[in-house]
């Protein structure tokens, strides 16, 4: 059973549960998920997976977490990928299959999320803690992170996170670190897209708070329907997406959150969302 404790840190209220291998916390506006495998680089084993996935779960069905921060404990890694020790089979060849697949159920929770994920990368993002940090809509990182798909060198390829590999990187890039292998700093991450702020590594917690803060600030509604818009439309055709993006336009302009968002406007005042 999760163990849950609740301290005050004034003047925000902190409540922690943990899920096995992940710790999950509201802290003012956001939802925190912590990777709690220091000692392992945060590396993904059934435990992490689930874990997230409940925190993920319970983080969407809470009316006052705006978004959900992902991160890993320590200081070495954000997740250094999956488990080795654990990629040999345990039981039957199906179930192990089944098990894997889990690792996509995450992906996609991620992906799927009806509020913003920022990824607070720490340290190494490998392999499939690379693919985590893809997942995630927005990225913040220390300015010593490394990021890389080190499959290759194990015999290996990083096959469910192509999907997302695909769809955030050039593609020349992506194939020089799926077939070499090679690390990126935080500063090519970033130059290719896939990181959105570096800080140095004493600042990282601030500047994750002022990102959250500044989501906070928006119709968590408006943030709904637009991340959700953005991800479908992604993988349509031209015709088909413009026709799909059209009636969400319809959708939102049929919200409380449109009336008020352009009544606050005109009247120079901060908008008091309603969420629907």
């Amino acid at each position: 059973m999760p163990k849950r404790t609740r301290v005050q840190e004034a003047p925000v209220e902190v409540e922690t549960e943990q899920f096995d291998a992940v710790l999950y916390e509201v802290r003012g506006p956001a939802a925190w998920l912590t990777v709690n495998r220091p000692d392992q680089r945060n590396a993904i084993n059934p435990e992490v997976i689930e874990g997230l996935l409940a925190g993920l779960e319970r983080a969407g069905a809470e009316p006052a977490v705006r978004c959900v921060v992902l991160t890993g404990a320590g200081d070495r890694a954000f997740c250094a990928g999956a488990d080795l020790s654990v990629v040999a089979p345990e039981s039957g060849r199906v179930q192990e299959h089944e098990r894997r697949g889990r690792m996509v159920d995450l992906l996609l929770a991620l992906v799927k999320h009806p509020q913003p994920v920022v990824a607070r990368v720490n340290g190494l993002a490998l392999a499939g803690g690379f693919g985590l940090t893809l997942a995630c809509d927005l990225v913040v990182a220390a300015d010593d992170a490394k990021f890389g798909t080190p499959e290759i060198k194990l015999g290996l390829w990083p096959y469910m996170i192509s999907a997302l590999i695909h769809r955030s990187i050039p593609r020349k890039i992506a194939l020089e670190m799926m077939l070499t292998g090679r690390r990126l700093s935080a500063e090519e991450a970033a130059r290719w897209g896939m990181v959105n702020a570096i800080v140095p590594r004493f600042e990282l917690d601030r500047r994750v708070d002022e990102l959250v803060e500044e989501l906070a600030r928006m119709s968590p509604l408006i943030l709904r329907l637009g991340k959700e818009s953005f991800y479908r439309a992604q993988d349509m055709g031209f015709e088909q997406a413009l026709a799909y993006l059209n009636s969400m336009l319809t959708v939102n302009l049929e919200s409380e959150d449109v009336i008020e968002g352009v009544t606050a406007f005109f009247q120079r005042r901060v908008p008091e969302w309603k969420g629907r």
